[in-house]
């Protein structure tokens, strides 16, 4: 893999990007169509779609280390040749699949925002899209889906990209490649950064999840359930750096992207942790009692992945912690949970993706899957916070996860 330079442009192209059906009518059930196996739907942006699900753990020197999903991890169409919708990257290994005889299925796409959009690439928002040749949004997927299955609870990540945090992250790493430690330029302060943050557009964001989640509701109530015999599982977003002293990697010189992949200045990443994901979280859960939701819980994703973070003392990459590979019985207590940045250089003929930089990976996206068990409670949903709280796997392959 390439060494990243300090070239401006090639930092510029990162991208964090944070089931094509027709709608029929729905049969009118006062308590929803409610028969059969009992499903969970995700919907939502990259982070609940499984973005960064092939990975567990990252690698310099070989990316067959770390490659838990191989070249069809991303492939959920009823072949397993291709997406159903190019570069939403629903991996299997996507939270949404609990098992425990109950099915998932998952309409979530990365790159997604509260609303559609169908550029050079079609990112189906929470809304009721239709061009009428089988592009929709996942709202009407929702509906079409719940109304002839047995939908007991929906799980949604959505807002971080309407928060512009792509393009915030971006800024941060362009900041840390083209500044020297000396004379550090902090994307904290960056004027396209602020924007994103301003008291008014919090509210015009907060606005925008509220009538996603509206939009998920009526779909719910056009397939024909009763509010209460259904839950909406909002999840929030997870720290995937640590604070600037959590930090494996000195500031000076370019080892924390070069090989860590992970470009924040220390007074950056704090101020990611400590005033602009509590902004987006708080913006993401406000946004249920805005919109009038009365059958929601929440599961709190923010310090779920403490320790286990992108660059964080404690946990390295495969060869700084002399391991051969993913598949070594301590792997997953000894590696990141959260992958790599990654530019043109550093993707380039490799098999990564920019779009999967800063995600949970393979090991993230079972750790969160635990949690959505817990929270699906054998059918009695329930809120609370995903804390890691043991060493090893469980039975399932899973991390030792607890729902507090």
């Amino acid at each position: 893999m390439s060494l990243v330079t300090r070239a401006r442009p090639l930092v510029a192209a990162l991208s964090l990007a944070f089931a094509t059906l027709t709608v029929v009518a729905a049969p009118a059930h006062a308590d929803g169509p409610g028969s059969g196996t009992p499903y969970v739907v995700s919907v939502g942006d990259s982070y609940i779609s499984g973005e960064a699900g092939r990975w567990a753990g990252s690698s310099n020197d070989s990316s067959a280390r770390a490659d838990a999903g191989g070249d069809t991890a991303y492939f959920d169409n009823a072949t397993n040749t291709a997406e159903q919708i190019n570069r939403c990257h629903r991996s299997k290994s996507a939270e949404i699949y609990i098992g425990g005889g109950v099915q998932g299925l998952n309409l979530a796409c990365s790159g997604a925002k509260t609303a559609t959009s169908d550029g050079t690439d079609f990112k189906p928002g929470l809304d009721f899209y239709d061009n009428g040749a089988g592009k929709q949004g996942q709202a009407k997927m929702l509906q079409q889906f719940a109304a002839t299955h047995n939908v007991k609870m929906v799980a949604v990540s959505i807002g971080g990209n309407d928060f512009n945090f792509a393009s915030v992250v971006q800024s941060c790493v362009t900041d840390f490649l083209t500044s020297p430690s000396w004379w550090k330029d902090y994307c904290k302060d960056d004027s396209s950064v602020v924007a994103n943050f301003t008291t008014s557009n919090v509210a015009a964001v907060k606005t925008r999840i509220a009538n996603a989640y509206t939009n998920i509701r009526t779909a719910m109530r056009n397939a024909g359930y009763a509010d209460s015999s259904w839950t909406l599982l909002v999840q929030n977003y997870p720290s995937p750096v640590p604070g600037g002293s959590g930090f494996r990697y000195s500031e000076s010189g370019y080892t924390r992207q070069n090989t860590g992949g992970c470009g924040f200045w220390n007074a950056d990443a704090d101020w990611a942790n400590n005033t602009a994901l509590p902004t987006i979280n708080n913006t993401v859960t406000g946004a249920i009692s805005q919109a009038g939701i009365t059958n929601a819980k929440t599961l709190n994703l923010s310090s779920t992945f403490n320790g286990r973070r992108l660059c964080e003392g404690g946990v390295g990459l495969y060869e700084e912690v002399g391991l051969a590979s993913w598949t070594a019985p301590t792997a997953v207590d000894r590696t990141e949970w959260v992958n790599q940045i990654r530019t043109v250089t550093t993707a380039g003929s490799s098999p990564y993706y920019i779009q999967e930089s800063l995600h949970p990976n393979y090991w993230g996206q079972l750790a969160t899957r635990s949690c959505v068990r817990q929270a699906y409670n054998a059918g009695t949903p329930k809120s609370g916070s995903c804390v890691r709280t043991g060493t090893g796997l469980t039975s399932a392959g899973e991390p030792k996860m607890t729902l507090q």
